[in-house]
């Protein structure tokens, strides 16, 4: 993933809209892409620290962006978990269906 591409899914990110693809490839950019990162830091800290501010709550940045991180990749290891047991299903529902059919063909 490019720079462009990183900052253009910044508010998809932060409003936990992007698909697993473009979640694992952000992720990955913006922990290796200080500019990006610190794009994302700030764009953080317009959207929720006037939340924060409004409602007149003390704000750590680091602590919760960081937070948000954390949530962002357990989501993506989900994501990816539940991708892969789909797989694994969908090939062993194959496997019977073949033996199945086999089974019928070898019988008539």
């Amino acid at each position: 993933m490019n720079c462009k591409r990183a900052v253009q899914l910044v508010p998809a990110f932060l409003k936990d809209e992007l698909d697993t693809d473009d979640l694992r490839d952000f992720i990955e950019h913006v922990d290796t892409c200080e500019e990006c990162r610190e794009e994302l830091t700030i764009e953080f800290l317009v959207k929720e620290g006037i939340i924060h501010l409004e409602s007149g709550e003390v704000f750590d940045l680091g602590r919760e962006l960081g937070a948000r991180m954390k949530a962002a990749n357990h989501r993506l290891r989900i994501r990816e978990n539940v991708k892969i047991i789909y797989y694994a299903i969908s090939g062993l529902v194959a496997v019977e269906l073949v033996t199945v059919i086999l089974i019928l063909v070898f019988l008539y």
